[in-house]
């Protein structure tokens, strides 16, 4: 008789395992889907609410006439062209407290912007100053959180830039830590000529 070596053993017990797996019934399935379901609502609830969006510039930025940013992650510099891999910055509220520095978002949280049809991700920060958690940034917008995306623009005037972070100023949703598959209208914001959809 011939002996089975061990990963042929291990082999077996894995088949056997997965074919005396009991199969639920209809009513007990039904139950799981809808637990599934209202798991899902409640995680889309809480990555689903809306923002005031602002747009800041080359033109505007801190120092002005730059692409400066506070908190690095994929780049040194803003930018982005609105792709899961390649995420525009954006800029977050902020507190100075003891000297410690806090953003009401970590650097790297990733969002997606459906009225853009962008993700963006946290690379900077919204407010200067000693105390920017008394700036509009860090305390939101008639009870939504402030976020300032980077528009780009050193390629226009500072007028056109201007225009353009006006046209995507406004109350809108946003989906934190977002799935890698939404639809992207790719390229600078000011560049792909300041779109908004819906």
């Amino acid at each position: 008789m011939m002996k089975k070596s061990r990963k042929g053993w291990a082999a077996a017990s894995c088949v056997f395992l997965a074919t005396s797996v009991v199969t639920p019934d209809a009513q007990a399935q039904e139950r799981l889907l809808t637990v599934a379901a209202t798991d899902v609502e409640e995680v889309d609830a809480l990555r689903r609410f809306n923002v005031y969006l602002t747009g800041y510039t080359y033109w505007d930025n801190t120092p002005p006439g730059s692409a400066e940013i506070a908190r690095p992650v994929l780049r040194n510099k803003a930018g982005g062209t609105g792709t899961w891999q390649s995420p525009i910055t954006i800029a977050v509220g902020h507190r100075i407290e003891n000297g410690r520095q806090t953003l009401d978002y970590p650097a790297g949280t990733r969002f997606y912007l459906p009225r853009l049809q962008k993700y963006a991700i946290v690379e900077d920060v919204c407010g200067d100053g000693a105390t920017p958690q008394n700036g509009p940034c860090h305390s939101g917008y008639n009870g939504h959180p402030w976020l300032d995306i980077w528009i780009g623009g050193k390629g226009v005037s500072a007028a056109e830039a201007d225009e353009c972070a006006r046209r995507i100023t406004a109350v809108q949703p946003i989906i934190l830590d977002p799935p890698r598959n939404l639809p992207v209208q790719k390229g600078e914001i000011v560049g792909s000529g300041c779109k908004v959809y819906g």
